[in-house]
């Protein structure tokens, strides 16, 4: 970094309760006064530390622009229990409110830098087990080739859909819901699209356990790059952290992951440039 002309710049899956990861964050700084932040969700498990991240990335960046991951939906053990599902997230929302952080209930904010102007889209769309493994059509036989394999995520005991009747549901109100606002948002600008979960299957290709990918997103945003205007895809949860491009869009991953993923390959960057690619 160290440029004087504002950037913009994304994360995600920074995962503070390591406190490995915890000292990376802490030592994150801007380049510039000017540069924003996109952080595409699994900051933590724990509301504490998710406020500590996203406060102390707020009072650094000139804004910092959020969407939730798998985790910071998680109701883990000693967290208020009646905080599940969309209660959890609309909780999450506020805190981020108190600590002037974008959410993806908040207006689309414009990033006029390097690479601009473009709307910056943060998206909470979830997953509905349509990335499903070989030899499964329906979502029973994805989940029992999952339990049969030992491949089942950590989702299924922790991540409550309240008060939807399951996560598919849940996750078919955000896309109608992301729709709509994508649809109604003022014309003439390309969009920077910011999601957790992969919007297309192809980063889930090189999933070391394919089984996984169910957890992974959703068939119904296949064609949003295009139908939307992106110029950039952001994302994270795989852990894969790389660019591919598909119909002349970049998709990046931005992912950090855990400490035994990245400490083989030495001391990662935490942040990626969105502009320039």
């Amino acid at each position: 970094m160290g440029s004087a002309v504002p950037e913009l710049y994304a994360t995600s899956d920074l995962h503070v309760g390591h406190p490995e990861n915890r000292a990376l964050v802490e030592r994150v700084r801007p380049g510039s006064p000017g540069d924003w932040l996109l952080v595409a969700g699994d900051v933590g498990e724990r509301v504490a530390d998710i406020e500590w991240a996203l406060r102390t990335l707020a009072e650094r960046f000139e804004k910092v622009i959020w969407t939730p991951g798998n985790h910071e939906l998680w109701t883990p053990g000693g967290e208020d229990a009646g905080l599940r599902g969309e209660r959890r997230y609309r909780h999450l929302v506020d805190l981020c409110r108190s600590l002037g952080v974008v959410t993806p209930e908040d207006p689309y904010p414009v990033w006029e830098g390097r690479g601009g102007p473009v709307t910056i889209a943060p998206l909470f769309l979830l997953y509905d087990y349509t990335f499903r493994p070989p030899g499964a059509s329906t979502k029973q036989e994805g989940l029992a080739i999952a339990y049969e394999s030992g491949i089942v995520c950590t989702d299924e005991a922790l991540l409550h859909p309240d008060p939807y009747p399951d996560r598919e549901s849940w996750c078919a109100a955000r896309l109608a819901e992301s729709a709509r606002r994508l649809d109604e948002r003022p014309a003439g600008l390309p969009t920077v699209l910011v999601n957790h979960f992969p919007l297309i299957r192809e980063p889930t290709r090189v999933l070391r356990y394919p089984e996984f990918a169910q957890w992974c997103g959703t068939e119904r945003t296949d064609d949003w790059h295009v139908r939307y205007e992106a110029t950039v895809v952001v994302y994270g949860h795989l852990h894969i952290p790389r660019t591919i491009w598909r119909d002349g869009v970049r998709f990046e991953e931005v992912s950090l992951g855990y400490p035994r993923e990245w400490r083989p390959r030495g001391t990662p960057p935490v942040l990626r440039r969105v502009f320039p690619d």
